[in-house]
């Protein structure tokens, strides 16, 4: 992916000048592109009075026992500096036909604490006091266990510690694919 400083290798060896360089780019963002994933919301919250709520794609299960969530978030975010100081995350799964709502967050969002909203949607706590969205299709509340540094993002493996559906588990959930988001790459 290109960067304010231009392009970002590794390239193979047959791409040698800038402009193969990022034509390299554009052609390693669309394989990218079309690798399926979700589209979520990720909760953060840094224990205290301040909370976001993030879009991403970057979401995954780690593993079976114990039931392990991973989110990459990158360093710089909002959401990195809350999830790090609180210890948690939620991964908020969004119904289908929700999807004009990830458009909302993906910057910091306005937090109305007495109105329990982000950006005006509604959100409920659970075990890990981050926020999730009350329309979500379900959600996961998870506890940070580990971490790792990846490029410019760190990758929190988070233990569920409190899951549920918040609207019919028939629901049809929101992916890349149902909107016109080129999101990372």
């Amino acid at each position: 992916m290109a960067t304010k400083d231009g392009p970002v290798g590794p390239y193979p060896e047959s791409v040698v000048s800038e402009e193969q360089q990022i034509e390299y780019d554009k052609l390693r963002r669309r394989v990218l592109w079309k690798m399926p994933s979700g589209l979520y919301i990720v909760g953060s919250t840094d224990g205290a009075d301040r909370r976001n709520g993030m879009t991403t794609n970057w979401v995954t299960q780690l593993s079976f026992d114990p039931k392990w969530i991973g989110v990459g978030i990158e360093r710089d975010a909002f959401t990195h500096e809350l999830i790090e100081a609180g210890g948690g995350f939620s991964v908020c799964l969004i119904d289908q036909e929700d999807r004009a709502i990830v458009r909302k967050f993906t910057k910091p969002v306005e937090v109305d604490l007495a109105a329990s909203t982000l950006n005006g949607f509604a959100f409920v706590t659970r075990t890990t006091g981050a926020p999730i969205l009350a329309q979500s299709v379900a959600y996961l509340d998870c506890a940070v266990r580990d971490r790792m540094e990846v490029g410019n993002h760190t990758f929190f493996a988070g233990e569920v510690l409190d899951c549920g559906f918040l609207k019919s588990e028939d629901t049809a959930v929101l992916s890349m694919a149902d909107t016109r988001m080129n999101y990372g790459g």
